[in-house]
């Protein structure tokens, strides 16, 4: 895999108790740099517009980038990504 990357996002239904593993297609590591990049990306493709931000349809993201796990000391560890209830905005 690539850096930080486990090849694979975890998918938690708190509504349902649901657990799903989903495989990271490696075009979308690409294409889509980091986890801030890759969050932008499935945010915009699977989260319907209008939902209410603290509604249980909404996107929580916490993603690491391909860079965590190596010893440079300027790299973000993780990006936590969601549409914001102050805002309205992702």
């Amino acid at each position: 895999m690539i850096g930080g990357y486990m090849g694979k996002f975890l998918w938690v239904d708190l509504g349902s108790n649901k657990i799903t593993e989903e495989k990271i297609d490696l075009s979308l590591m690409r294409n889509f740099i980091g986890g801030y990049g890759i969050a932008s990306k499935i945010i915009y493709e699977r989260q319907k517009k209008g939902i209410d931000p603290l509604g249980e349809e909404n996107i929580l993201g916490i993603l690491a980038g391909p860079l965590t796990g190596t010893s440079l000391p300027v790299v973000s560890r993780y990006t936590v990504v969601g549409k914001s209830p102050l805002t309205g905005l992702w």
